[in-house]
């Protein structure tokens, strides 16, 4: 157990946890953040100019980098730097193991103090699940940063809405059920089968209960009512995503139960997402990356391709 400046008790999952992992062969990368070590994968681009657009993966719960696994190669192979950071709480970073050490905020301060501290710039975010309640945060607050957005199974909520019922029995069960079998649960969460490899990565980071607490955290930290500590800044953001003239494209999963609908708000409160080619991407469940990853990234790709590059805020 180690302990920051702050006092804030966490552990870090062990390096062995990690190794030979099947599909993911990149180099380890960590910044420190609030005493908190934050872990992000960042492959260069395989040729490009001296300073390659970024695109920034971001995961969601309760899944890590090895998420991207697939589509990292990809994008840098298609010319851009391509960064995957693991959430406080999950993969290959630091993990406070008290609960209420978590929130909305901290995970939004967080991520917004690394990428201000490594100084990303020209990005294309590419977010799902609670990758875009940051993501799209973090669009919100450093917008000169961020150039291009691909929503894919993402929402970010503001307490305002109807929630499914899926969504409150995934919340219950994170928050009572003594069992939390994350392999079990990205499975779940997809349309088609995943191995035994994928299977193992995902358990890798959690070699116990302890390890746990911001997977368990995460369901009951998203905005569920108006007066929520985070409607307010959710609803901040959406006032800055409804003056957001750069391009959006959204590309969900045709059979995730959580997000359903979401691609449609989008598509009409951002006005950089009229016009784009929205689409439904089939078959793909929840975890979008695991079923559709490649179709994701090329999708991707190609979109960037067409837009081109010769309206830069920079």
């Amino acid at each position: 157990m180690n302990t920051t400046d702050a006092g804030v008790a966490y552990v870090r999952t062990p390096e062995a946890r990690f190794k030979a992992l099947h599909d993911y062969p990149f180099a380890p990368h960590y910044h420190t953040v609030d005493g908190l070590r934050l872990h992000y994968v960042d492959e260069a681009a395989s040729a490009a100019d001296e300073q390659p657009a970024v695109v920034l993966l971001m995961h969601g719960e309760p899944t890590w980098s090895y998420l991207y696994r697939r589509m990292i190669p990809l994008f840098s192979q298609a010319g851009y730097r391509t960064i995957a950071p693991d959430l406080i709480g999950f993969g290959k970073s630091d993990k406070p193991v008290k609960i209420n050490d978590y929130s909305y905020q901290k995970h939004v301060d967080w991520m917004l103090q690394w990428l201000h501290d490594i100084d990303l710039r020209r990005i294309v975010l590419l977010c799902q699940d609670w990758g875009s309640l940051i993501g799209l945060r973090l669009a919100a607050a450093a917008p000169h940063r961020f150039e291009r957005i691909v929503v894919a199974n993402g929402a970010l909520p503001t307490g305002d809405e109807q929630f499914p019922r899926i969504f409150k029995i995934w919340r219950a069960f994170a928050r009572y059920s003594p069992w939390f079998p994350i392999d079990r649960i990205v499975a779940a969460g997809c349309t088609s089968p995943i191995g035994s490899a994928a299977r193992h990565a995902y358990r890798a980071p959690f070699p116990n209960a302890k390890y746990l607490a911001g997977a368990r955290a995460f369901p009951r930290l998203v905005p569920s009512t108006p007066d929520d500590p985070a409607s307010e800044p959710n609803r901040a953001a959406w006032r800055r995503l409804e003056a957001w003239h750069k391009p959006l494209l959204t590309l969900f999963g045709n059979r995730d139960p959580i997000t359903r609908g979401m691609a449609k708000v989008f598509q009409q409160r951002v006005p950089g997402a009229q016009g784009q080619p929205h689409e439904w991407l089939k078959p793909a469940g929840h975890f979008i990356q695991e079923d559709q990853g490649a179709q994701l990234a090329l999708k991707t790709i190609d979109w960037l391709a067409q837009l081109g590059w010769d309206d830069l805020s920079e």
